[in-house]
């Protein structure tokens, strides 16, 4: 009778709607008890131990493959990461200074375009004299 109801809906029966309903279940529980075991000070811990063996099990082979790095590198006349890091330093010292000397100009422009006292003038400026006659 329910497959009736369905057909005189306009709905097809479903034969695996069980198996849909039982497999977002059984994934519902699995997601649950996942998030509970991941979330646990047990399970950093381990994670921990496990992340800290393969570093220190990997070391000498990330060693030796940045010296064969370095080796390809210099033989291909191509700069290596300490060649831009030493770049990267000497260009960030440029650009400091190159600020300073900014700021320092900005100083000296202020106090050249800046209207002297009145008073300071005269004392600044030598005053004109005619001159005599027959001196030269």
């Amino acid at each position: 009778m329910a497959d009736n109801k369905q057909a005189a809906n306009g709905n097809e029966p479903d034969p695996m709607a069980a198996f849909r309903s039982m497999r977002d279940t059984y994934l519902d529980a699995w997601a649950k008890a996942m998030v509970e075991a991941v979330n646990s000070e047990a399970y950093a811990k381990t994670n921990g131990v496990i992340l800290d063996t393969c570093l220190t099990a990997s070391a000498p082979f990330r060693e030796a493959t940045e010296k064969a790095m370095l080796q390809a590198l210099q033989r291909l006349s191509m700069p290596s990461r300490a060649d831009f890091v030493g770049l990267a330093d000497r260009l960030t010292n440029v650009e400091m200074r190159l600020d300073d000397m900014d700021a320092t100009l900005d100083r000296i422009e202020n106090l050249l375009t800046k209207p002297a006292p009145a008073e300071s003038v005269g004392k600044l400026a030598p005053e004109r004299r005619p001159a005599k006659k027959g001196a030269r």
